[in-house]
């Protein structure tokens, strides 16, 4: 990772951030810094945010951001400016209870790629949910890498030709798919390789095995793995915070906290089909133009490419369900 010094600044790379205190990477050496009062100021008054609930919810500083800072003479340091972002993968956050206002949530920035992460069982894969992380990869210019996991317990299993069947769908469409065992070592050649020289988010379940996968790519990360809960078969968190981590190998990724949902956020109900690359060469091209929603309009050429084979039913309903939601 390439840092630079100028004047009495540093600029570094934010590899962690928790409660307001940001370890930033200069030099092969990570720097505990906070973020300068002005710069949050200044964050507020262009966002129009309220401060008292704002600094709960709100972070102007997002993992993967390179930032400017002023070394303290105790080694820690003062961020006092962020640098433009090259991309950013973004969510909706949570909403804790209904009616509760959503905010737009950074979950990391400057990405090589996006990874969404999925075991072939135990837990069940929900495409649903991986559409959504290739829409908000889409959305912000990411290329993304799908790996699955676990693939080891559905060799020879009836279920694992309905799985190959889905990766076939996905890699149509252009989509890199990796079928990955942490266990027997499948997979991870070539996923090494993909990894290496990019700065890459894994995303994903809990339980689907991301902390394991990293410390089998990568055994001296060393992280902390636990299983699916045999009583409910929900994963369970083991990572807390993000985190970026260098690899050996080349590259870095940031390992992020297990989701159960993943909210599209700012992104128009007209954009959304040019999230999905099988639609994308087909607008314009129907008979009410851009104007079509791609619904129930006759003439519609996406629908069309539905009934023809071309664009897969399942994806069609992903984008239905995802337009309903924006």
């Amino acid at each position: 990772m390439q840092t630079q010094t100028t004047d009495a600044k540093s600029i570094g790379v934010v590899y962690r951030k928790t409660k307001g205190r940001y370890d930033v990477h200069l030099c092969d050496a990570l720097i505990h810094c906070t973020l300068s009062a002005k710069l949050w100021k200044d964050f507020e008054l262009s966002s129009g945010r309220v401060q008292d609930v704002d600094r709960k919810h709100h972070d102007p500083i997002a993992v993967g951001d390179r930032v400017a800072f002023i070394p303290a003479d105790d080694g820690a340091g003062l961020i006092v400016e962020i640098l433009p972002r090259r991309n950013a993968l973004v969510r909706t956050s949570a909403r804790p209870m209904h009616g509760a206002h959503a905010f737009e949530q950074v979950i990391a920035a400057n990405l090589g790629q996006v990874v969404p992460v999925f075991a072939a069982t135990n837990p069940e894969p929900k495409w649903r949910m991986l559409d959504r992380l290739l829409v908000a990869a889409e959305s912000g210019g990411i290329p993304s890498l799908v790996v699955v996991t676990k693939i080891d317990l559905l060799r020879g299993q009836s279920t694992e030709k309905d799985l190959l069947v889905v990766v076939e769908r996905y890699r149509q469409i252009g989509y890199p798919v990796v079928l990955v065992s942490a266990q027997t070592g499948e997979g991870l050649d070539d996923l090494r390789q993909t990894l290496a020289g990019k700065t890459s988010v894994l995303a994903g379940k809990s339980g689907v095995g991301k902390s394991t996968l990293l410390n089998a790519l990568d055994p001296h990360l060393d992280l902390a793995a636990h299983s699916v809960n045999p009583k409910t078969g929900k994963g369970r968190h083991t990572t807390s915070h993000l985190e970026m981590y260098p690899l050996t190998f080349g590259g870095a990724v940031i390992d992020t906290p297990g989701t159960r949902e993943f909210g599209i956020w700012d992104l128009q109900p007209e954009r959304l089909a040019d999230c999905f690359p099988e639609m994308r060469s087909l607008l314009g091209r129907c008979q009410f133009g851009l104007s079509c929603t791609h619904d129930d309009e006759p003439g519609c050429a996406i629908r069309q490419a539905v009934m023809a084979g071309a664009v897969s039913p399942h994806r069609y309903q992903s984008y239905l369900r995802l337009k309903a939601d924006l």
